[in-house]
């Protein structure tokens, strides 16, 4: 599946929901997130839980939304628009995270049975640092996002800066990879997705899917450039857009990974800093027949 079907004209489309901040530099965020919707054809919706005054050069500084506005979002958009799978983003704040958690436990987001994820598929994202390496995140708000969030999600993606954070293991080669996943998958969610893309040394960039049971690995040319900004939160919006479709969590991995590289392979140089992964290649597909 390298496109997801578009909806016919004046159909409504799959729904999606990002619950995540706001960049001000457009590259990465809910701004990402959103992009990538349209672009997948769906429709997007969001929760913004911080306004972030940042450029391509790094943040410097963050107001986060206060946690009740945050969750009245979520349920104002769920109850009359509905929404097809959820994702997060940057959640700001120890508040935040509680008040999506017990949303998420409300409106039945997420969720585990003994054979899996159950209610509407959920994306975590455990997004502590930004692309510049500027915290996000308390540490008192990271361990609240791995107790509360993590057992219920249908599948965490951190980068290989977060595993360490999360599990205290440096990825550096496959048996370490494999030794994160697993680490990960004990904290609760169905799927741990440890990406591969800043493991820089190898010449490809492979992501390792667990379940507890199995691993699976996404491989792709890596994309040699500085232009990453946005290249997670694209990979998730990505999948997102697939589980709402009703994919399976690999099969969502499977598009996700081919929608980043080649945002990755058309990204463009933005101010004196970090440019855009470029998700716009999509307009210059044909639409799947």
């Amino acid at each position: 599946m390298d496109l997801l079907p578009l909806p016919a004209h004046g159909d409504t489309p799959v729904r999606v929901m990002t619950i995540a901040g706001s960049d001000s530099g457009g590259a990465a965020g809910l701004q990402s997130d959103l992009r990538t919707f349209t672009l997948a054809g769906v429709h997007g919706t969001c929760a913004v839980t911080a306004v972030t005054v940042q450029n391509s050069l790094g943040v410097s500084a963050f107001h986060p939304i206060p946690p009740a506005t945050v969750a009245g979002q979520i349920r104002a958009v769920i109850g009359d628009i509905g929404v097809g799978a959820v994702k997060t983003g940057m959640l700001a704040d120890a508040g935040i995270i509680a008040a999506v958690a017990d949303t998420a436990a409300e409106l039945g987001i997420g969720g585990r049975t003994g054979e899996g994820a159950a209610g509407i598929p959920f994306l975590v994202d455990p997004v502590s640092a930004s692309h510049h390496g500027d915290p996000l995140l308390s540490p008192e708000a990271f361990a609240l996002l791995v107790g509360r969030l993590f057992p219920l999600a249908t599948v965490v993606t951190p980068n290989l800066d977060e595993v360490r954070l999360l599990t205290g293991i440096e990825v550096v080669d496959e048996a370490t990879q494999r030794d994160a996943a697993r680490a990960l998958h004990d904290m609760g969610p169905c799927w741990a997705l440890v990406k591969g893309g800043h493991l820089r040394t190898a010449a490809t960039s492979t992501d390792l899917l667990y379940d507890g049971t199995e691993f699976l690995e996404f491989e792709a040319h890596r994309i040699v450039t500085t232009h990453d900004h946005g290249a997670g939160d694209t990979l998730g919006a990505a999948m997102v857009c697939a589980l709402a479709h009703g994919t399976t969590v690999p099969e969502a991995v499977a598009f996700g990974k081919r929608w980043v590289t080649r945002s990755l392979d058309a990204a463009y140089p933005l101010g004196a800093g970090h440019g855009a992964v470029n998700a716009s290649w999509r307009l210059r597909e044909a639409p799947p027949a």
